[in-house]
């Protein structure tokens, strides 16, 4: 019915809306806006997967994450997606797949996270954004697998690609 925006940054924007609620009872939505992102899961000829360590400020913590990044308005995610894997991994991918799109947090949220499959033969140097910090290192899917199934990956784009490239055996 009516959207206010109280807050307009650089990654997100957060709105107000009033909206009518079916039998016609109103409500009040907080919405928070995002450009969207992009994650892949890069094997390497060892079976080996890409992951990169960063601190990340919500947490106040070092985490373990597939590649990924933010979308650019307008940008093609899988355009997006290579670009990030050089940038993170130093690493240009191949044979592409499409793993599907992740909502993180569909109560107040409206991101959408496009996620991908692909195969690396090498990795140059990476060229992180000025203020990313990250090491990246190739570990075994099945060792991700467990450490998603032990809590001690728990990033939800990168626990989900991981479950599903371990389902779909495509290494």
């Amino acid at each position: 019915m009516s959207s206010q925006v109280v807050f307009d940054g650089r990654v997100i924007r957060v709105e107000h809306d009033e909206v009518e609620l079916p039998g016609g009872a109103r409500a009040r939505r907080e919405v928070v806006r995002h450009c969207g992102g992009v994650c892949a899961a890069a094997v390497n000829s060892r079976g080996e997967v890409a992951v990169v360590r960063q601190f990340r400020y919500p947490y106040a913590e070092v985490i373990a994450e597939l590649p990924a990044g933010k979308l650019n308005p307008g940008e093609d995610p899988l355009d997006a997606m290579k670009r990030e894997l050089l940038e993170e991994v130093g690493a240009v991918g191949f044979d592409w797949r499409d793993m599907g799109k992740l909502y993180p947090s569909p109560g107040y949220c409206a991101e959408v996270i496009h996620l991908y499959a692909c195969r690396v033969d090498g990795v140059g140097e990476p060229c992180p954004d000025e203020d990313e910090f990250l090491e990246a290192e190739f570990v075994p899917l099945e060792r991700l697998k467990e450490q998603v199934m032990s809590g001690e990956i728990r990033d939800a784009k990168t626990q989900t690609l991981v479950l599903k490239l371990a389902a779909e055996i495509i290494i």
